[in-house]
């Protein structure tokens, strides 16, 4: 449990600096597609918030040196949080190859499935419901999914406090939801037609 937690901060703070530089994270040699773009207007309203409550509650306790001091790092580190999770959600999108499909959120989620394994795969605008859910996986932004993966075998997925889940139906958000639908009906397809009858010789 410990680890994971590690894990996620680790990821959070290789986000911001990959945000600051304005670079991604794990996108070579594959099709990017973002999910982050429908949270932003929310996320910084939230740290807004934040930075107005650590500036309200660092002169309310001015007169208590300890709290004071407690009280300012957690808000602090909340606010770097906040932003720390967009701008991981912005760095690490969601990645299809050759092989497989990375669905990631923020610097929770990076589940990579073998496109062998996907067995149907539409476009569905549907409200995130199945939180809890047995072998299902929703991965919401504004709690929204776009695209429905149904997959053939399970694929294991780690939750940050390390517990295993196995994964048959995933549920997750894209902003260009179509080209990504397009883009991997094409490649499935492709992996999926038979090879060509071996030419005999004449």
């Amino acid at each position: 449990m410990v680890r994971g937690l590690v894990r996620h901060e680790v990821r959070l703070q290789a986000g911001l600096l990959l945000w600051v530089a304005r670079r991604r994270h794990g996108t070579d040699g594959g099709q990017a597609f973002g999910y982050a773009r429908g949270q932003g207007a929310m996320m910084f309203a939230f740290a807004f918030v934040c930075v107005v409550e650590t500036v309200a509650m660092f002169v309310l306790l001015r007169g208590w040196p300890t709290v004071h001091l407690v009280v300012l790092v957690l808000d602090v580190y909340t606010v770097e949080f906040v932003i720390g999770l967009h701008a991981a959600s912005v760095v690490r999108p969601h990645v299809l190859d050759s092989r497989s499909l990375r669905v990631r959120y923020a610097a929770q989620v990076d589940l990579r499935i073998p496109l062998e394994r996907i067995a149907v795969v539409r476009r569905e605008l549907r409200t995130a419901q199945s939180a809890g859910v047995e072998g299902e996986l929703d991965l919401a932004i504004g709690s929204l999914t776009t695209i429905t993966l149904e997959l053939a075998e399970p694929v294991a997925h780690f939750t940050v406090l390390g517990r295993r889940r196995d994964i048959r139906v995933v549920r997750f958000h894209a902003d260009d939801a179509d080209t990504l639908v397009r883009s991997l009906r094409t490649v499935t397809r492709e992996r999926t037609v038979p090879p060509p009858p071996p030419v005999r010789p004449a």
